[in-house]
């Protein structure tokens, strides 16, 4: 019952597609009765044997769970070759004892490493993150291959069914929708239309490096003029400004009057006082 070895370059699904779904599809489906025995075999005694003859058995069906997701612009192979792994996790954690068959587990391993090469390769930005987002990513799709864009009606059968937002619904929609555009014009544009890259509209200027040496010392030289200034100041409008300004708990106005013994209009004015000779400084420094 095991499967003969086959060349190296048929068992490669991007070395020769053909050649390999051909062999693939050559290697027996197992019996239920061999399968479980080789499935008890690898499960209590670690064969490594019987793991191989439980992969190679049934690499048929993830090509089949591949052909599925081709419309998403991804290679048939690449696909297979990320199914193939999501395969051999699942025969690494099957269970025979749980009376089901092998394919029936590993479906939703294919299918998840599957989904996961998707989601990374579909776009450049992630069009899903959460689980919910892929679960909807997934779901949506495959009804606007029937539908086209939703209307309302459908697209609140669709969050309902889903337990999610309407909102998130035409969000998805609209990622589905979108599609990615290089930043700078394509080799050998003319000028009709290398104005539409997006390199032309979506500049940067925080990026800009004489931009930025000129801000930090527009910092740095105001922060100096603001101490300068505040030294200037007698010791009490000093305390009451810092107090009042520059510390992360500010104090109030009544505060301050008890601790200088004067009233809280008394404070008022010696920091409005405080105030106007530091605008004049710094504004005379500049």
């Amino acid at each position: 019952m095991s499967s003969s070895l086959q060349p190296v370059d048929q068992m490669v699904p991007g070395a020769n597609l053909a050649a390999y779904i051909q062999s693939v599809s050559s290697i027996p489906v197992l019996s239920a009765e061999y399968e479980r025995e080789l499935a008890e075999s690898l499960y209590f005694n670690n064969d490594v044997e019987a793991a191989r003859q439980l992969v190679m058995s049934h690499l048929r069906f993830v090509v089949y769970i591949a052909r599925s997701y081709s419309g998403y612009g991804l290679a048939e192979s690449d696909l297979i070759q990320e199914g193939n792994v999501g395969l051999m996790k699942a025969v690494k954690r099957f269970d025979p004892e749980k009376g089901v068959r092998l394919v029936s587990f590993a479906v939703h391993w294919i299918k998840a490493e599957m989904h996961e090469y998707i989601l990374r390769n579909w776009r450049i930005v992630k069009v899903a993150t959460t689980k919910a987002q892929r679960k909807l990513f997934f779901n949506l799709r495959s009804s606007k291959k029937k539908l086209g864009w939703l209307n309302a009606e459908e697209a609140l059968a669709v969050a309902n069914d889903l337990g999610v937002d309407v909102g998130e619904v035409y969000k998805m929609e609209g990622r589905l929708s979108s599609r990615d555009l290089a930043y700078d014009a394509p080799a050998g544009a003319n000028d009709e239309e290398d104005w539409q890259a997006p390199q032309y509209y979506l500049q940067n200027m925080s990026g800009d490096p004489a931009q930025e040496v000129e801000t930090r010392d527009w910092r740095q030289n105001n922060k100096r003029e603001l101490h300068e200034a505040l030294a200037d100041l007698d010791e009490r409008s000093r305390d009451i400004v810092a107090q009042r300004w520059l510390s992360e708990k500010k104090s109030t106005l009544h505060e301050l009057a008890a601790q200088y013994s004067v009233s809280a209009e008394r404070i008022r004015q010696l920091e409005q006082n405080a105030m106007k000779k530091l605008h004049t400084a710094i504004a005379t420094a500049i």
